[in-house]
């Protein structure tokens, strides 16, 4: 099945804190890491990505990896220049209350559909 950004958005509940378009952008799998330089050598392009960081460095790692987006787990803040830098480099910064483990547990659900 294909899984756009926008099916995660409704499906996992996700609250968008980017202005940048997403709706059609596909997801492939899912990383979850917060090890920055892990995520680099480890995400694939059209990966959603998990993490607790909410610095600038995750646009930046976004960019060089190509994940369709990134979600912001367990309601860690992202703060104002992170969010400014990645809806000027198209990145889509969605932010969640859940842990990591129930956003994976949920994806799964969804990709089996």
């Amino acid at each position: 099945m294909k899984i756009t950004v926008k099916d995660l958005q409704e499906k996992l509940v996700l609250k968008a804190l980017t202005e940048t378009p997403y709706a059609q952008t596909e997801v492939n799998d899912m990383y979850i890491g917060d090890l920055l330089s892990w995520v680099m050598s480890r995400a694939k392009e059209g990966n959603v990505w998990v993490t607790i960081q909410g610095h600038i460095n995750i646009v930046a790692v976004a960019v060089l990896t190509g994940v369709s987006c990134i979600i912001a787990a367990e309601g860690a803040p992202v703060d104002a220049d992170t969010i400014s830098k990645a809806n000027s480099e198209g990145i889509v910064i969605f932010t969640s209350k859940l842990t990591s483990f129930q956003l994976a547990r949920r994806f799964a659900e969804i990709s089996a559909e």
